[in-house]
């Protein structure tokens, strides 16, 4: 079983890549840290919901969006 910050981190890379942005763009307009914005993305660290909030805002995207959506299939069995 995955973990939930694993599967967190999938959904970000994907939004971010699908938007074209960098992840300098990305943490910037979140005003997080871009190494702590590569470490969520890797799941390796577990963000708060504020945290998640400003990086949803940030991608432009809702953040029950980042909580619900399935990793790409990439990452299935």
């Amino acid at each position: 079983m995955a973990l939930v910050r694993t599967e967190i981190g999938d959904v970000l890379r994907d939004f971010r890549l699908q938007k074209g942005q960098t992840l300098r763009q990305v943490a910037s307009r979140a005003s997080v840290a871009l190494g702590y914005l590569s470490e969520l993305e890797r799941g390796q660290k577990e963000a708060s919901s504020e945290i998640l909030a400003s990086v949803a805002e940030a991608l432009e995207v809702p953040l029950s969006c980042l909580l619900y959506t399935s990793p790409s299939p990439r990452d299935r069995g």
